[in-house]
Order: structure tokens, then C-alpha cells, then sequence
């Protein structure tokens, strides 16, 4: 049977404090994701160690894609912008005609 996603609650500060073990055990038992708030402002969250396990792993992956974007924009960094797009532009237009052409082919067969 597949896991129940968990309902996500907010509560005041104050109430979390009163409730903190029912808090926790419905945090632990994956029904619950709680938002703590202080006069109406989210300023904190409890989530299940999985989740923050899944998050991490989310900035990990993150972070990796992002490092081969700067590589990437870093092998471009002495090419002007109007250069950039230009090129980017005829590219597209390439793959875009190219794309054509197999569509034509495929129905013409």
C-alpha cells in the first residue's frame, strides 16, 4: 500500500510548545508537517528526518546542476551577450529545421 503523503499544519508557537510530544510523535508517524508561526509569520518548520534527509539531498542536486551552469556560462564569460544570443538563436533555428526535416521524412515514408 502506498505511504500516505503527510497534511501540512500550521500552528502558533505557543501551541507547539504546549503540544510538543503530539506534535513530534505526528511528525515522526509521517502525518503531519508542521509550520510554526509567531504573530501570523512561518518562522520555523518540524518535518520528518526523511524529509530533511530528501531535502538535503534536493540542495545537494541543486547545487551540482548549478556548478555545471557556471562552468558552462564560464567558458562564454569574454563572448559579449548580443554574440550569445545570436548564436543561441541560430542553434535554435537549427535543431528546429533539422526537426522539421525528419517530421517530412517520417511522413513521406
Amino acid at each position: 500500500m502506498a505511504k500516505r503523503k503527510p497534511i501540512t499544519k500550521s500552528i502558533k508557537a505557543s501551541e507547539a510548545r504546549q503540544q510538543f510530544s503530539q506534535v513530534i510523535n505526528q511528525v515522526f508517524r509521517g502525518e503531519t508537517r508542521v509550520i510554526i508561526e509567531k504573530s501570523g509569520i512561518p518562522v520555523a518548520a518540524i518535518i520528518s528526518a526523511e524529509d530533511l534527509e530528501r531535502l538535503a539531498e534536493m540542495e545537494a542536486k541543486r547545487e551540482k546542476d548549478f556548478a555545471i551552469l557556471d562552468e558552462i556560462g564560464a567558458a562564454f564569460k569574454d563572448i559579449p551577450d548580443e554574440e550569445l544570443e545570436q548564436e543561441v538563436a541560430r542553434a535554435v533555428n537549427a535543431a528546429r529545421e533539422e526537426l522539421r526535416k525528419e517530421r517530412q521524412a517520417q511522413q513521406s515514408a
